[in-house]
């Protein structure tokens, strides 16, 4: 596990969790920002992406195909998001229309899908938990919504001073049908951006905690990760998940899971 603090926005694009991260196997992930008319060419050869528009607007080459003005939204917080998925080794062209800043989400895989844009209108949206730990899950390229290789890539937001992945769950033991192995990285943003949350991470022989602030990452190669918002202050974390295969079985703590109800 590991907390990586936010970096200040810089032009062009910058790695966050790349190759030797402890415990981390598959997962890729940098910040792309660029300027009005400032472009970015690049391909991923062995690895397919994700790539999610924060907040402006871009144009994108990819695959034989164009889109033009694609982005809904000013920040993260403001609706719905707009992706596209690259599978590997197809070259990339990204074009600012005014600032963007766009998340690039990565994992190893021989082939994948052909290019695609994700609209705002097929990302799914699902209000998970109840009372002090209710949230809202934007699926971008989830089981279900897009066929990746590895990569699994969504959207939660914590309302002020609740808590999210609650009851706390873990995936770190291929243990099917009960539990899958994914490596998972949660990148943050809060509202408005001097707040701060906590991130616990913990399991058998280990137990760790770190204040959550404004544009910082961490890496969850194992354990269960339930967090907090701090009251007045709206949580977003991007979420990433890759593993051997692409199932999403997680095993909730026995001594919470009281809290929804099951036994």
């Amino acid at each position: 596990m590991a907390l990586i603090r936010g970096r200040p926005q810089q032009a062009g694009y910058a790695t966050v969790v790349g190759p030797g991260e402890p415990g981390i196997q598959y997962i890729g992930f940098g910040l792309l920002d660029l300027g009005d008319g400032e472009s970015w060419e690049h391909s991923f050869p062995g690895r397919e992406a994700v790539l999610v528009v924060l907040g402006g607007r871009c144009d994108v080459e990819a695959g034989g195909e164009s889109w033009a003005g694609i982005g809904r939204r000013s920040d993260v917080f403001d609706g719905r998001p707009t992706a596209v998925y690259l599978p590997p080794g197809e070259r990339l062209t990204v074009r600012g229309r005014g600032a963007v800043e766009i998340a690039v989400c990565l994992a190893p895989a021989e082939r994948g899908p052909k290019a695609a844009l994700i609209g705002p209108e097929e990302v799914r949206v699902r209000e998970v938990g109840r009372d002090t730990f209710r949230r809202e899950i934007h699926d971008v390229a989830a089981i279900g919504t897009l066929d990746c290789a590895r990569l699994l890539v969504g959207e939660t937001y914590n309302p002020p001073g609740l808590w999210s992945s609650y009851p706390p769950h873990k995936h770190d033991v291929q243990s099917p049908p009960e539990e899958s192995k994914l490596e998972e990285v949660y990148h943050f943003r809060v509202q408005p951006p001097q707040g701060f949350g906590l991130q616990r991470i913990y399991g058998d022989g280990f137990d760790e905690a770190y204040p959550i602030q404004d544009r910082d990452t961490v890496t969850i190669p194992r354990g269960y990760h339930p967090l907090a918002a701090a009251p007045g202050y709206r949580l977003y974390y991007l979420w990433i998940l890759a593993g051997e295969e692409r199932v999403m079985q997680p095993r909730d703590d026995e001594a919470h899971v009281w809290v929804h109800g099951k036994t």
